[in-house]
């Protein structure tokens, strides 16, 4: 195959699907803008998904490269989920640790919004993960990432796997996962940051409310208001009003 002629291929047919009225009604959902071309993400999946179905014997190796030549020429929002999209059917079985190297180049290089980075979390990593349990640690280096949305990944990429059955096992994130993580970012001034944090708190509290409830207590005064309340979503009426009762006593 060659790469270079694939990647235009396949840019020029997402090109050919654009929508004007598309691209600006989905303007509201990012107030900070984007370039849009007006693709649907359903179509975007289908368009990778369609590509692959004529040439199922290409390898996972090539899949890899052609995704990062699309990355690479990536200039609209589409345009960066159909590179992710092309690595889909082969992130569980398919690829390596490798990935996980390239998804941390990817989050400070050409992700752009909080669209992108939880698609490539929760649609490529999850299923990575899936088949790589004992990978998910290694993403706690992104804390430190100078790029807000790897710095974001870093708990998306692990909030289906505070516990998660995984074929004939439970798979359990370590509480000291959760809470070093949302520890380290709780002062970070990225609103998307916080609101990761956020996440993965209020998934914990689900599983662990009365340890997510303790933690809230020890740093409620170190967090974000928007953060502490999303945090509290899943937890009950009465922990949910004493916990809120303590962070607006400190207003």
């Amino acid at each position: 195959m060659d790469v270079e002629t694939a990647a235009g291929d396949l840019l020029g047919s997402l090109a050919a699907r654009a929508d004007a009225d598309v691209a600006l009604g989905v303007q509201r959902y990012f107030p900070e803008g984007i370039r849009a071309l007006g693709v649907r993400n359903a179509s975007v999946v289908q368009l990778a998904n369609d590509w692959f179905r004529e040439r199922r014997d290409v390898p996972a190796a090539t899949r890899m490269a052609l995704a990062e030549e699309v990355l690479s020429r990536a200039s609209h929002h589409e345009e960066v989920l159909l590179g992710f999209a092309l690595l889909h059917r082969v992130a569980r079985t398919g690829l390596g640790g490798e990935l996980l190297q390239r998804s941390e180049y990817w989050l400070e290089t050409y992700v752009s919004n909080w669209a992108q980075c939880d698609d490539l979390c929760l649609k490529l990593l999850y299923p990575f993960f899936l088949g790589h349990l004992d990978r998910i640690p290694q993403t706690r280096r992104w804390v430190a990432s100078p790029s807000p949305w790897a710095r974001r990944a870093a708990n998306v990429a692990v909030v289906k796997f505070v516990r998660r059955t995984v074929g004939r096992t439970t798979f359990e994130l370590p509480l000291s996962h959760v809470f070093g993580n949302c520890t380290r970012l709780m002062r970070d001034d990225d609103v998307y940051v916080q609101k990761g944090c956020g996440w993965l708190l209020k998934v914990t509290g689900a599983v662990h409310p009365d340890e997510v409830a303790a933690f809230l207590r020890t740093w409620h005064t170190d967090m974000n208001r928007d953060t502490f309340r999303y945090a509290l979503e899943k937890m009950d009426e009465e922990t949910r009003a004493s916990l809120m009762a303590l962070k607006s006593s400190r207003r």
